[in-house]
């Protein structure tokens, strides 16, 4: 009893003991962290008000005073690279105490998921990891969070030392950078990673820059700023996606109509591939029942044998309805797999109706059907019929019970609020950014808004960081310039922000993949983004860190003489027979040819015989340039550009 009583107390005394400390270091600051070097040093955390914290590292001694909120502020003198060091902050009462600290170069990531993506998913992974004995190279790793306020500071996250078993899960396109940087400078690298996939630039601005520029300060007016807000804004926009009006009345609609034959589906004005999480297809946070239909031409010898339907997987509630029929309803563990009986199907047009909720699991998935393309068939008679290659119609159900995801795009700022406002003023050498993949549909206006959100972020640290980024590499179609490019402009305002100081750009058109928007060689893209650092942040001016970038046009002679800047050491054509591949002439019509281009004393000569006239050149303007093989000597590949200003696919679309 004695005993029992004993621990009692010593667990009420640990428990007002834990309860009543006040000493707090900021979440960011850690065991195995960086510090950056040969720069001061902002520490800071909270206390008991009006308590003097002692702060002592390195043989350096500093002082702050708990403001009247608690929170306090030291800074440390600047230092040379090194370590490993402790840190000891006390207060009158309390210590808190941080080891195996190095002084080396800090690198702030963000951007979305090619910057998310892990080193165990990137080529080569289970020899980068075996590898990856490298100490000194040390990554910090934000949790996905959203928040309407300034967050003071972070809920997760620390420092892990890079080693072949955590390295896996650090980033890769910061982990190949930081490798480099540690080879060529022979510091500590610690790598502060905020990311989050599939994220849109205005996710990361600020709701003061927002309102304090000329691109988005209409924004912040009419911003949700709670949860119940955004979904009612997002009901309300479905709503108006559905029927053409916001204040539809959804009270007044028959789902029972849904289910008879002859029913016009082609009222339905949304549209989805079932395939994939349809938050990504314009319909947000929706999470509750919702029907899809399309008509499925089938063929006779098929309607008069058994059949069977694949559609992926799908973990909620389905029903599935051929015509008129209900052929399934319940729910599917494995991959969704339905044998139909001869008869099913008529010759002809059909309609297959399906009635789903969101998947159980895993719940994150949301709305949709997981799977690839090939999952989704009818199959019969030795024949086999895609149901994925072609948008489906899509209506919610709005008499069923629905709620709205706390979606990382539906309001802008919140990313910023939770992800990166703790983060300031954490002393930085620069930040990399790789993102733009969810902005292309608004590339005109990202020629402002991604220049906002840099020079908005130098203004909360202070100062004027370097701020590396990655180009949109190579995905999708392959169009020509008469059918325009999303990711084309979206590259062009990239490309465009390089006229703010202290910023560089990695070009990534020859590294990526026309069918994943996810490519796997991080390594290429990790080392181009050093260069740039070498260079722009580095001060090591006989790096080359660019491929050949259009300096100049001139028509003349039914020519346009190209010239380039970063080709010191000359340019090469990546085909055996020296074809430059890639560029496109136009005259006063606008209407753009695939032209001839080769090299004539160090510069490119583009012409073509249908356009005796020239008056504008266009170079990689698609998703997908595949033909790009146009590099300088230093193995880099040229900026994709045009010269012309004539008016693009995304002109006039804005974030909302």
């Amino acid at each position: 009893m004695g005993k029992k009583l004993t621990a009692s107390l010593l667990l009420v005394f640990l428990t007002v003991t834990l309860a009543s400390a006040q000493l707090k270091v900021a979440r960011i600051f850690g065991d195995h962290m960086v510090l950056q070097r040969e720069k001061p040093v902002q520490v800071w955390g909270w206390a008991t008000k009006g308590d003097k914290v002692d702060l002592t590292f390195n043989q350096q001694k500093v002082s702050a005073k708990a403001d009247a909120n608690g929170k306090w502020m030291a800074q440390l003198p600047a230092m040379p690279a090194g370590g490993p060091y402790e840190l000891v902050i006390k207060s009158k009462k309390e210590e808190v105490k941080l080891t195996d600290i190095l002084v080396g170069e800090v690198w702030l990531l963000s951007g979305q998921s090619n910057m998310e993506w892990r080193v165990k998913n990137a080529d080569s992974a289970k020899i980068e990891m075996a590898r990856a004995n490298y100490p000194t190279i040390r990554h910090f790793e934000v949790a996905h969070e959203l928040a309407f306020e300034p967050q003071k500071d972070l809920n997760a996250g620390d420092w892990k030392i890079a080693s072949p078993t955590t390295v896996g899960d650090f980033s890769a396109v910061g982990y190949f950078f930081a490798r480099d940087i540690v080879q060529e400078l022979g510091v500590p690298v610690g790598l502060i990673h905020s990311s989050w996939g599939g994220s849109q630039v205005e996710g990361w601005i600020s709701e003061k820059a927002m309102s304090e520029s000329e691109v988005l300060n209409y924004y912040p007016k009419t911003m949700a700023r709670s949860w119940d807000e955004d979904g009612q804004k997002q009901e309300k926009k479905l709503i108006d996606q559905a029927y053409g009006s916001a204040d539809f009345d959804i009270k007044s609609i028959d789902e029972s109509k849904y289910l008879v034959l002859g029913f016009d589906y082609g009222s339905w004005k949304l549209k989805v591939n079932p395939q994939g999480q349809w938050m990504w297809q314009g319909v947000g946070g929706y999470r509750g029942t919702a029907y899809v239909q399309r008509t499925v031409e089938v063929p006779a010898e098929l309607a008069n044998v058994e059949t069977t339907l694949n559609f992926g997987r799908n973990t909620g509630d389905l029903d599935f309805y051929v015509n008129d029929k209900k052929v399934f309803e319940g729910t599917f563990n494995d991959p969704i797999e339905l044998k139909l009986p001869a008869g099913t199907w008529k010759p002809g047009e059909n309609s297959l109706l399906i009635k789903l909720g969101p998947n159980r699991e895993p719940a994150w998935f949301g709305m949709g059907f997981m799977g690839t393309p090939a999952d989704f068939s009818v199959k019969g008679a030795g024949r086999s019929i895609p149901l994925v290659d072609a948008p489906w119609r899509m209506m919610p159900s709005w008499q069923s019970p629905r709620t709205y995801d706390h979606f990382m795009n539906n309001v802008g700022t919140t990313i910023y609020n939770a992800m990166i406002a703790p983060l300031v003023p954490y002393t930085i050498a620069g930040a990399l950014w790789y993102q733009g993949e969810s902005n292309a549909g608004r590339a005109y206006q990202y020629r402002k808004s991604f220049p906002l959100l840099i020079e908005s972020w130098r203004k909360d640290w202070g100062y004027e960081f370097p701020f590396l980024f990655v180009q949109l590499a190579t995905y999708g179609p392959f169009q020509n310039s008469n059918q325009g490019s999303d990711w084309a402009e979206l590259r062009e305002a990239q490309t465009m922000t390089l006229s703010l100081p202290k910023t560089g750009m990695a070009v990534t058109t020859d590294i990526g993949n026309p069918n994943d928007i996810h490519p796997t060689n991080k390594q290429d893209v990790g080392h181009r983004l050093a260069l740039s650092a070498l260079k722009v942040a580095y001060g090591k001016d006989d790096v080359v860190a660019s491929g050949p970038t259009v300096k100049d046009v001139e028509f003349k002679d039914g020519k346009a003489i190209v010239t380039f800047d970063h080709i010191e050491h000359g340019i090469t054509i990546r085909d055996k027979y020296g074809y430059i591949k890639g560029f496109e002439i136009a005259g006063p019509s606008k209407n753009f040819v695939y032209a001839r281009a080769y090299v004539q004393d160090g510069k490119v000569i583009v012409s073509s015989a249908m356009v005796p006239d020239p008056v504008a050149v266009r170079f990689g303007w698609a998703n997908s340039p595949l033909d790009n093989n146009l590099f300088n000597a230093d193995g880099l590949p040229a900026v994709p550009f045009r010269t012309d200003d004539w008016v693009g696919v995304t002109e006039g679309g804005k974030f909302q």
